[in-house]
């Protein structure tokens, strides 16, 4: 549904973002992770056509940004990072202004701000003025905004930003029901909730593309953790399939190994220990952590 191909950003010198590509299918939740400076907001910005590229494409559904901007941003719901909201309207004159701008009849306006009001839990402040609003109930109306006109893709800038333990638990089941009739692209620093909703993350590095993986499969590092009764570090470089083996701290006698494999190498390395007469005491596969694979990847550039 979405493809990005050699989009490229430049301010002057500066690149923000640098020769990257993707695709999005329908219905996905993608989670679109970097540090400040990464990129991730610019892209954003030019995929809901607010930002022209330096260089690049985006497709949607066969309509490109440049050429088809305007029918594009009819099919998207945007929530900006900083959502411009008039303080003085209250919540529904909010909302029936924003749906004036997306050219819904009076019957379609009425229908669509009670749907976009009980989706994002804001019955209870309907007729408030938005600047008596916290924070967190100032950041629903922007969702609701975005999901007046049921747009095809939803592109999210840190949905949950002031919102409290229960409202989050709510923007998350809300992710997932728009994913059942939307593409859904939420961009946070916060990666539990990437872990919490999204089925697939892209995570920038100096407005380069340094990952784009499922969760389980990125979380599925492809090393094993080994424990052997003896010194297995010979027997175990000599396994097909076996790339690195580093020996970790000894516990109960055992010689305790992390052996980096091809996928498919565990059967491999079991046959090899016993082969070698040692007895295998562990034989897992190690896990990581949307964190721990953040870190690592942001720690490569830092010392690459």
């Amino acid at each position: 549904m979405i493809q990005v191909k050699n989009l490229t950003r430049r301010y002057g010198d500066f690149i923000a973002v640098d020769d990257v590509s993707f695709e999005i299918g329908r219905g996905e939740i993608v989670g679109l992770l970097g540090h400040n400076g990464a990129g991730k907001t610019t892209i954003m910005k030019m995929l809901t056509g607010f930002l022209e590229p330096t260089g690049g494409t985006i497709n949607i559904d066969g309509l490109l940004i440049g050429r088809d901007t305007t029918t594009i941003q009819s099919r998207i719901g945007y929530l900006p990072e900083n959502c411009p909201i008039w303080p003085e309207m209250t919540v529904i004159d909010y909302l029936d202004y924003q749906a004036i701008l997306h050219g819904l009849s009076d019957n379609q306006r009425r229908s669509a701000i009670a749907r976009a009001i009980r989706r994002t839990a804001l019955k209870e402040k309907a007729t408030s003025p938005i600047q008596t609003l916290s924070r967190g109930y100032r950041q629903r109306v922007g969702v609701a905004q975005a999901i007046l006109h049921k747009p095809d893709i939803v592109i999210l800038d840190e949905p949950t930003n002031g919102l409290d333990p229960t409202q989050i638990r709510q923007m998350r089941d809300l992710i997932r029901e728009l994913a059942q009739t939307a593409t859904v692209v939420v961009s946070t620093h916060i990666l539990q909730e990437v872990q919490a909703v999204c089925e697939r993350v892209l995570i920038l590095r100096a407005g380069r593309l340094a990952v784009d993986s499922r969760l389980h499969e990125l979380q599925r590092d492809g090393a094993l953790l080994v424990a052997v009764d003896g010194d297995g570090e010979r027997t175990l470089h000599a396994v097909d399939g076996v790339e690195k083996v580093s020996e970790l701290e000894s516990s109960d006698g055992q010689r305790r190994y992390r052996v980096q494999a091809q996928p498919g190498s565990a059967p491999r390395v079991a046959q090899a220990v016993m082969n070698a007469g040692l007895a295998l005491h562990e034989l897992t596969p190690e896990r990581h952590d949307l964190e721990t694979v953040f870190t690592s990847i942001n720690e490569e550039v830092n010392h690459g």
